[in-house]
């Protein structure tokens, strides 16, 4: 037995391949689950997209359906494409046009993206919901309250 080594080299053999064998597993595993992981952009880039304008025609339908303006769809959602809310805000009108259904009013305010708000650029301030003298009153009209965060 030489100097060197206090211990035979085959005493330590069994413990190293069971290191790798485990350290193969563990990294079959990662990558498994990473595998079926949406979060990381893995996806081919034509299925992004078509998620997306899925998604922007979903909103614009909702949109349409709540009774909500095209302009106030896109205030609400300004990371979506406007063309996929318009296509969507479209044949939801159409579907209902064709159906005489009616709007659905949503029961909740909706809250605008941090940072935005709502102004009424027409009316000079202190003015709104007043008539000339003499006129009858018009009725308000449809207000929608906003918050922000």
């Amino acid at each position: 037995m030489s100097s060197r080594h206090f211990f035979p080299a085959s005493a330590f053999a069994p413990a190293s391949r069971q290191l790798r064998a485990w350290r193969c597993i563990l990294a079959t595993g990662a990558l498994l689950a990473l595998a079926g992981c949406d979060y990381l952009g893995l996806q081919p880039v034509s299925q992004i997209e078509a998620r997306k304008e899925a998604e922007g025609r979903a909103i614009g339908g909702a949109c349409r359906q709540a009774g909500r303006a095209l302009e106030d769809c896109y205030t609400f959602n300004p990371h979506m494409s406007k063309a996929a809310i318009f296509n969507g805000w479209r044949e939801m009108n159409d579907y209902m046009l064709q159906n005489k259904l009616t709007e659905v009013r949503p029961e909740v305010a909706p809250v605008l993206p941090a940072g935005r708000a709502r102004a009424d650029f027409n009316a000079p301030a202190g003015t709104a919901g007043m008539s000339a003298p003499g006129e009858p009153a018009k009725p308000p009209a449809r207000t929608t309250l906003y918050s922000t965060p």
